[in-house]
């Protein structure tokens, strides 16, 4: 598996032909995840193999984008099954990191531990500083893509979000779980 060369490829393809409109679900969403994920699989003691495949579907998650919205975990393994031979993975390597990918499809149902692993790194950023950041990008591309109009819709949306929300891995529960309940606490705060 080259997984440098098969990550550089998709994301010099989300960076050139990805519509302007994904303000959040883009390139740089990816490496975010990919980070994320790899923190996580650190700390959760995953081996080498499974951590390549991780980080593979990491940088994969979204490509699908590249299509559109809409069923856009399908188009991500669509991506995968495409490219990912060609940077030495073998089928059934492949179809693993298709069941990552497919994970992250809402309401996340994942069943492997890897698949936790990257629900919790795709939405890492709830319970991290950067969190009011990255929701007003999400809100930016939700505004053109999605139909939203206005901000209290959106902190609305997100109220429910958070409140339903919970991360799967100890570690995301613990590094993360704090903060995103805190976030939660000021949105309610400003909204109502």
């Amino acid at each position: 598996m080259q997984i440098e060369q098969a990550g550089e490829f998709i994301l010099e393809k989300l960076n050139r032909e990805l519509s302007e409109n994904f303000k959040y679900h883009n390139a740089a969403h990816a490496i975010d995840v990919y980070t994320a994920a790899k923190l996580i699989a650190g700390n959760e003691h995953v081996g080498e193999q499974e951590t390549r495949l991780l980080l593979t579907a990491a940088l994969y998650h979204d490509s699908g984008f590249l299509f559109g919205q809409k069923d856009h975990e399908t188009r991500s393994c669509d991506n995968a099954r495409l490219y990912l031979p060609g940077f030495g993975y073998e089928a059934n390597e492949v179809e693993q990191i298709c069941d990552i990918i497919m994970a992250t499809k809402m309401p996340q149902d994942p069943h492997s531990h890897l698949g936790q692993i990257i629900c919790d790194a795709d939405l890492d950023y709830l319970g991290r500083n950067d969190f009011f950041v990255l929701s007003k990008k999400l809100f930016s591309e939700l505004v053109i893509t999605g139909g939203l109009k206005t901000e209290q819709e959106w902190d609305k949306l997100q109220i429910v979000f958070l409140e339903n929300h919970h991360y799967f891995t100890k570690t995301a529960i613990e590094t993360r779980g704090p903060v995103k309940q805190e976030h939660l606490k000021e949105i309610i705060k400003t909204t109502y």
